[in-house]
């Protein structure tokens, strides 16, 4: 009887795909402790709200950075650090015809968060 030669290659397979799947849970369980380690907070904020929950705009901010440049100095979007708060809750709220600044992005709070601290940077 002859040998398969593909037959470890599968369990090399099957062992990987577990391993990556075991290893998938235990990152899952271990968020806090993970993040505890590398210095960020997925807790209680100061007021004592999650983070999503009071988020300020500094957090929120991170679904900015892929088209305006992680200091939003501008990448495949503009320039936005430093504009008028006004002018970014506007756009957040109603969005920009014919770009991906689509109305409804972000509102009330969360937009006033956002406005606040992008217009303070420089």
């Amino acid at each position: 009887m002859k040998n398969n030669p593909i037959i470890p290659y599968i369990l090399i397979m099957a062992f990987g795909i577990g391993l990556i799947f075991f290893m998938s849970l235990e990152g899952a369980g271990n968020k806090e402790e993970i993040a505890a380690e590398h210095g960020e907070e997925g807790g209680a904020t100061e007021e004592g709200a999650t983070a999503s929950e009071g988020a300020g705009g500094e957090e929120l901010v991170s679904a900015c950075i892929g088209c305006h440049g992680g200091d939003l100095t501008g990448g495949m979007g503009p320039k936005i650090a430093g504009l008028d708060a006004e002018h970014i809750v506007d756009v957040l709220t109603n969005g920009i015809e014919g770009s991906p600044m689509t109305p409804g992005l972000r509102t009330g709070a969360e937009a006033e968060a956002i406005a606040e601290y992008i217009s303070s940077l420089e």
